[in-house]
């Protein structure tokens, strides 16, 4: 029996629960911002209607109309809250739904069962389409989605599209869009101690001195990045010394800062802080699965090519052997011997057999080859040949 275990699949899985709960936070304190902005508004137009009329300076029109605006703010108001209750209830359901999901798991006892086949399929599906999405793939995506039946409450499709647009805006070297994400998220990011607005600012300002636009720099500077200078005094210090350097320079740090390699740093950036505050991991779910699957099969021989095994992934270095090649090696307390020739396990039932030039391989593996060529058998290593009545019985202890 094939025992699953529940605890370790579920820590796997924490994002897929994680995130609709952060936007469903982040949905919330929208709603509240507009509240307090609309309330305090509403509380400043009151009291100055009320000191004018302390002082009989009030006119019928002049009330009527601060009262009629105030009116139209809280029918505006009330019908951002209806899209932000919208919001919410979807990310509500979703986190049910999701849970519900994960709750499945938990009453499936082994993995030898069909329960288990048919959970598995629809989380791959999961995996395979988060890939998509982070790596900007969203129409292929959305069709594996569809195609497979994967229900689009399992999937961040929200998400992953305000992030593509950031992205994208970043790429045409705009900050625009950047700079609004950093506004709507501005606590968190204070709470991480993100430097990613701050960065954002001075790419701004770079790109205000590239054009030689003096005098917009200044103001910029002053606007934008003197509030900085408590924790940035340095990048300051620098920011301002570009003024005298023209975008040619070959004079460091200066050539650094105007070097357009600085754009990919705030995606990079600007992804990292974004992952962090939704509960995302810094990596796809399918490599995080790959790696922990791919660690318990790697071994000391699967990067010498005279000991390779063609069935065994990590073996294979164009492919996962790249994403494996970092990982720690498998803890194995009995080992497992598998033959060269065929790629299967040597056991009791398909015994390891020794050639007279030391090399080792399965019982099964040689009498099929001694069964094609007169009884003769070829070591693929050595390329020596030798009889089949050669052969010795290999015990191992």
């Amino acid at each position: 029996m094939n025992k699953l275990n529940h605890e370790g699949l579920l820590v796997l899985e924490q994002p897929f629960i994680k995130v609709p709960l952060e936007q469903l936070k982040k949905s919330a304190r929208t709603s509240q911002r507009q509240l307090d902005k609309e309330f305090s508004n509403l509380s400043r137009d009151i009291n100055e209607l009320a000191t004018k009329s302390k002082q009989e300076e009030l006119k019928t029109k002049e009330v009527t109309d601060v009262i009629e605006g105030m009116v139209g703010r809280l029918h505006k108001l009330k019908r951002k809250l209806n899209d932000i209750k919208e919001e919410e209830s979807m990310y509500v359901s979703r986190s049910r739904i999701r849970l519900e999901h994960l709750n499945e798991l938990t009453k499936i006892p082994t993995a030898n069962i069909e329960a288990y086949t048919q959970w598995s399929r629809v989380r791959l599906g999961r995996i395979l389409v988060d890939y998509m999405l982070r790596e900007g793939l969203s129409k292929t995506a959305e069709r594996l989605a569809k195609e497979d039946g994967i229900d689009k409450q399992y999937v961040d499709v929200e998400l992953f599209s305000q992030s593509k647009r950031v992205e994208q805006a970043l790429q045409k070297h705009s900050c625009a869009e950047a700079l609004r994400w950093c506004k709507e998220n501005k606590s968190n990011l204070i709470k991480n101690n993100s430097t990613l607005e701050f960065n954002l600012r001075l790419q701004e300002y770079i790109e205000l001195v590239r054009f030689r636009r003096t005098s917009d720099a200044i103001a910029y500077s002053r606007k934008y990045l003197t509030p900085w200078s408590e924790t940035h005094m340095k990048d300051l210090q620098q920011a301002l010394g570009l003024l005298a350097f023209s975008s040619n320079t070959n004079c460091q740090p200066y050539k650094k800062l105007y070097d357009t390699s600085r754009w990919d740093q705030l995606i990079r950036q600007f992804r990292s802080d974004n992952f962090a505050l939704n509960s995302l991991t810094s990596q796809p779910l399918l490599s995080v699965t790959l790696q922990a699957g791919l660690s318990a099969l790697k071994t000391p021989m699967c990067y010498q090519p005279e000991n390779r095994n063609i069935n065994c992934p990590v073996c294979s270095a164009d492919t996962l052997g790249n994403l494996a090649e970092n990982l720690p090696l498998s803890h194995h307390v009995n080992s497992t011997i598998v033959c060269r020739l065929s790629g299967e396990i040597m056991d009791e039932d398909n015994a390891p057999m020794a050639l007279p030039n030391g090399y080792v391989y399965s019982h099964k593996a040689l009498t099929d080859m001694a069964a094609k060529n007169n009884g003769k058998v070829q070591c693929p290593r050595t390329g020596d040949v030798f009889e089949i009545t050669q052969l010795k019985k290999v015990f191992i202890s």
